[in-house]
């Protein structure tokens, strides 16, 4: 399966998002022949106050966001994975951080809601709030897309290993990861996380990422970029430069099975 992973600059401005997501994405498709394309997380909305989050919400079917996903889909016969965006947690004053899925005929076959919330301070004294706006989900999702089964996490549910190994045991073989990573974490703990996701699941892993500068509630973070792909036996793969763009792969299942012969971990497991 041919996958391309597009590396955006998302802002407060949903219209230039989605439109942004939609050319890259057609681009992906036309030059690199994908079968499916992945968005970053907040592909349709970044920045912004607690406030504007919650107002760039939609509901559950439906809205921008999810209509140019579905609609993409459809018109180019491939399958979608939405990155995130912001679904509107109706009568409860905020959002939830969702993954949807649509195959060629532009059909919803998978969600996520993001479980793991990125409340932190960095250590330049920067404060993350995401629970400010954003409800936790609670479920996670496994989905049958070309012969691989494919698992779904968000961002900083990369720090949460048990979520990756509950994944493994309900078959998945590809992880996908959607992920706004602010540069100071990232320059020290991305590709790190990645590989080793990859490497303890032997999974491909596959994370696309925002880059680049966003104004929230007055002042300006950086988003660190390098989408990337990993192969089961943790290889960096493939790798986006450092700008908006589109970066592709081939997964291979014949990869995955030797990885998993010559290390056996599922048989090893002893909790």
């Amino acid at each position: 399966m041919k996958v391309s992973l597009i590396q955006m600059n998302s802002v407060a401005d949903k219209a230039r998002n989605v439109a942004d997501a939609h050319r890259l994405a057609r681009k992906a498709v036309e030059i690199d022949g994908a079968e499916l394309v992945v968005f970053p997380e907040h592909f349709d909305w970044a920045g912004g106050s607690v406030a504007e989050k919650v107002a760039a919400g939609e509901d559950v079917r439906g809205g921008p966001a999810y209509d140019m996903c579905q609609r993409l889909a459809r018109d180019c016969q491939i399958h979608v994975h939405s990155g995130s965006f912001y679904e509107t947690a109706a009568g409860l004053g905020r959002v939830y951080n969702t993954t949807v899925i649509f195959n060629p005929e532009g059909e919803e076959i998978g969600r996520y809601r993001k479980i793991h919330l990125f409340d932190i301070h960095t250590p330049d004294g920067l404060r993350y709030g995401e629970s400010d706006s954003v409800l936790a989900g609670s479920e996670t999702c496994v989905i049958d897309i070309h012969g691989f089964r494919m698992g779904l996490a968000i961002c900083y549910d990369i720090r949460f290993p048990e979520l990756f190994q509950k994944l493994m045991r309900d078959g998945a073989d590809v992880i996908v990861l959607p992920a706004a990573f602010t540069l100071q974490t990232g320059k020290d703990h991305w590709e790190v996380l990645c590989r080793a996701r990859a490497i303890e699941t032997q999974c491909y892993f596959l994370a696309a990422a925002q880059i680049g500068a966003l104004e929230h509630n007055g002042e300006t973070r950086y988003t660190y970029g390098h989408s990337l792909f990993c192969d089961p036996w943790g290889h960096v793969i493939a790798r986006a430069s450092d700008q908006v763009g589109i970066v592709s792969a081939r997964l291979d299942r014949g990869l995955i099975a030797k990885t998993r012969k010559q290390i056996p971990l599922a048989q090893h497991k002893v909790l």
